[in-house]
């Protein structure tokens, strides 16, 4: 690491008197911070207050995703690569562990020995000096907005450590910014937040990537800074899709600094949401750094309806209320979605957003379906999406005679097979499942992606069967297409039923 002008050095009052100007706010005392058995007897306090700083995970209103809700908060969690020369360039080979992840977002890791250690799913970096066990979890700014005072400013995620302090000698926090413009005038400090008050305390040393604060007590932490220049921001797109019954098109594009404590209120403003949403998988790295003030516009190709479509970048850690954009499509087809700087008209950020990209596929593969109570099968039923209830209900079961009806396939299988179609699902549609041309005809007229024209096969072939349309039925339709990979998905079929 290079040495930064967040240093500052106990022998210069200058700095000192200038530290206490620059943050006037009756809870913020700047002073030199103080030794760890000092500040004991408010970790304890701090410690129950932290453990209740993030609610449990949303269960009816939850963002959805291909994986469990533990899953999918370690995944919100990952820390989102960026794509800019001058930071990548900085590597120190730090040894890269992966944590065991906790409930309600909480992560822990066990280290053996002494050395330097980074995470990697939140970007922090260890140096400890005995074996230890770190528990760590990344919190919302939002909560301490009132003791980031001006001309201070967050400069990335806000993190509540655990551990024996005298094991952790420094903490490496991962900042969201692009000193390649203005490192020699950016000063870095960190807001320790205690107890009896907040403290800014010195840095040690910064990167292109990080900030190093030698330990001394252990509460919530993170980095901020001071600028006379501009500051540029590594951003990020998030996009969420409403899930509701109507064919209609929602979508929520949320513009974010790369720093995961505002990514993580936004996963938390979703779930908190009065609507069902599920999060949409692009590539969310802004190709452009983005700079508070500066206006950027959304556009879409073909044209919807965009509210606001213009938008005023401003880094909104500190806000309860993240902003976004709505996306609006009359009719279901696909599009694309680019960020545009509205100066230079430069493309910020770009993706293609495609049928196949919302339409679902398992949303619980780890839930066991075996030793659970009917009460306890109906609440998780009722905490599904509408697509999965849906697929559920398609199963039709009759027990009045004792025996099982016909299963009818569901949108999630048909839509893996339609994946392992090959280029000849014209003739299967026309010579294996009796369609029409002008069925074909009607499909290829729409102009989409060539899985969701099978996909689009596959139900017609449905609706023409009704009730036949088993995995049995479908089976002995295709058992002659000369295809592995379309025999294994099949005979998946076959067994789930």
């Amino acid at each position: 690491m290079s040495r930064g002008a967040g240093v500052a050095e106990s022998s210069d009052d200058r700095s000192a008197s200038s530290e206490e100007k620059d943050c006037p706010s009756r809870n913020l005392d700047t002073s030199k911070d103080s030794k760890s058995g000092d500040d004991s007897s408010s970790e304890s306090s701090l410690e129950s207050e932290s453990d209740n700083e993030e609610p449990n995970p949303e269960k009816t209103n939850g963002e959805l995703r291909g994986s469990s809700t533990e899953e999918a908060s370690n995944q919100e969690f990952n820390e989102i690569q960026s794509h800019c020369e001058h930071c990548n360039a900085e590597n120190k080979h730090n040894e890269l562990v992966t944590p065991r992840l906790l409930s309600r977002g909480q992560f822990l890791l066990k280290v053996d020995t002494e050395g330097t250690y980074q995470c990697t799913e939140t970007g922090l970096i260890f140096e400890v000096n005995r074996k230890v066990d770190i528990k760590y979890c990344v919190l919302s700014w939002s909560k301490y907005a009132d003791l980031v005072v001006k001309p201070w400013v967050v400069g990335g995620p806000l993190f509540d450590v655990k551990c024996d302090p005298t094991c952790l000698t420094s903490i490496h926090f991962p900042h969201s910014l692009c000193l390649g413009h203005c490192d020699a005038n950016m000063m870095f400090k960190v807001l320790h937040v205690k107890s009896t008050g907040a403290l800014l305390e010195y840095t040690v040393d910064h990167s292109a990537t990080h900030v190093k604060w030698h330990v001394s007590s252990l509460s919530p932490v993170g980095p901020v800074i001071q600028s006379e220049e501009t500051v540029f921001h590594h951003g990020a797109v998030i996009l969420y899709k409403a899930i509701d019954h109507n064919p209609s098109l929602s979508f929520r594009v949320y513009i974010a600094t790369n720093n995961e404590s505002f990514i993580k209120d936004i996963s938390k403003s979703v779930k908190h949401s009065s609507k069902k949403f599920m999060k949409i998988d692009k590539p969310p790295v802004c190709q452009k750094l983005l700079q508070n003030g500066k206006k950027y516009r959304l556009i879409s190709e073909p044209e919807a309806e965009i509210t606001p479509e213009e938008i005023e970048f401003v880094d909104g850690s500190l806000l309860k209320l993240k902003s976004y954009s709505e996306v609006y499509l009359e009719q279901p087809a696909e599009f694309k979605l680019l960020l545009v700087e509205m100066d230079s008209e430069e493309i910020v950020w770009k993706a293609k957003l495609r049928e196949c990209d919302w339409v679902q596929h398992d949303q619980n593969p780890n839930v066991s379906k075996s030793g659970t109570s009917g009460n306890r099968r109906r609440k998780m039923s009722s905490s599904l999406p509408d697509e999965v209830v849906y697929d559920k209900r398609m199963k039709q079961i009759d027990t009045s005679d004792g025996v099982k009806t016909k299963t009818l396939l569901t949108d999630t299988q048909l839509i893996n097979l339609a994946e392992k179609l090959g280029k000849e699902w014209v003739k299967i549609a026309i010579a294996n499942l009796k369609l029409k041309i002008s069925d074909i005809d009607a499909i290829l007229e729409k102009k989409e992606d060539v899985t969701i024209n099978k996909f689009r096969m596959l139900k017609k072939w449905q609706e023409k069967e009704q009730s036949n349309a088993t995995a049995q039925n479908l089976w002995n339709c295709l058992k002659n297409v000369n295809s592995v990979e379309v025999q294994d998905v099949l005979k998946g079929f076959l067994q789930e039923t």
